[in-house]
């Protein structure tokens, strides 16, 4: 007597679940860590605005909504590290996502009230480099993943 199987691949099997994996890990440690006094400046944290000129690492620019922006983005990206289709559309549409955000951080001024996450210059340069990073990731591993 024979069994049916079934061909189930584990969590993170492919090259493109392990990268979406990573990355979200890396933005749920970003995101927490950006609420550790020593890590962010909190004497003027603030929930969103220009208003929160808290510094995580004394560099970039964070709020709460910041924090918990940067907590979902990785919460997401662990969650679809489950499927190569999924681990693949976070990684190249969240990379699209933060080309948008460094665009938006170029065009709109720093003091505005449009400047309601907050993002400063080196928030900027870090969205293009994930941006880029992201996009990479997710069309060379994810083709590589639709091939086997």
């Amino acid at each position: 007597m024979t069994t049916p199987t079934t061909s189930r691949t584990g969590y993170a099997a492919t090259p493109v679940q392990k990268a979406a994996l990573i990355v979200g890990i890396v933005f749920l440690l970003v995101g927490l860590a950006g609420f550790i006094p020593g890590l962010t400046d909190f004497n003027s944290f603030q929930f969103a605005g220009t208003g929160s000129q808290a510094l995580l690492l004394g560099l970039f620019q964070v709020s709460v909504l910041h924090n918990l922006v940067h907590l979902l983005f990785g919460v997401l990206g662990v969650a679809l590290a489950r499927s190569s289709s999924g681990a693949r559309g976070y990684l190249i549409w969240g990379g699209v996502v933060y080309a948008v955000l460094w665009l938006y951080g170029l065009i709109v001024p720093g003091d505005s009230a449009g400047n309601f996450v907050p993002l400063n210059g080196a928030d900027n340069w870090l969205h293009l480099l994930l941006a880029v990073g992201m996009i990479l990731l997710g069309v060379v591993l994810g083709r590589r993943g639709a091939r086997t």
